[in-house]
């Protein structure tokens, strides 16, 4: 989540939740400088949290899911004052053992087409142990605090692989 008004991270994890289940991590908010790509529709001092829910969910519901998000954000343009033409940007994505799966509406040539409109790029690769970027890779998204929670929420993803392939359950991806 991308927003200058934070009081909107509430707001919009509330709704998330409400649709997808119980967060299981939230990143602590973090500043946003690395580029001033949103200043025109957000304003400045624009700020960035990141969810995980406990839930896993189905790779396949990925353009579903950021059609969902693109709804809410359109809904806290009404409710917000951030003076901007988009309070909010909500960039869903999963994370699978190997990387961390994000949705767009822009096509570029790392983007693979899923369906109305929507794209998914591969913004990091879990290799050697570790999260690595990969050429295309925002700044931010290389960035030692961001790597930490994805690091952090890949942990808690495989333990919960683990036990659910003892018990022969599910094992889907996490947003």
């Amino acid at each position: 989540m991308l927003s200058n008004v934070t009081d909107l991270f509430e707001t919009a994890g509330n709704r998330l939740e409400k649709k997808f289940g119980p967060i299981e991590l939230r990143s602590p908010i973090l500043p946003f400088n690395y580029t001033d790509y949103y200043e025109k529709e957000m304003g400045k001092d624009v700020k960035r949290q990141f969810l995980s829910f406990q839930k896993l969910i189905d790779p396949g519901d990925l353009a579903d899911i950021k059609l969902f998000t693109n709804k809410l954000e359109e809904g806290c343009r009404d409710s917000s004052a951030s003076g901007g033409y988009r309070p909010i940007n909500l960039d869903p994505g999963y994370l699978a053992s190997s990387k961390l799966v994000l949705a767009s509406t822009k096509d570029y040539s790392h983007r693979t087409y899923l369906k109305k409109g929507i794209y998914a790029e591969v913004t990091l690769r879990y290799t050697k142990g570790a999260f690595e970027p990969l050429p295309w890779t925002f700044p931010d998204y290389r960035s030692k605090e961001y790597i930490n929670f994805f690091t952090e929420t890949r942990t808690l993803y495989m333990k919960k692989l683990r036990g659910q392939s003892a018990s022969g359950g599910n094992t889907e991806e996490i947003p």
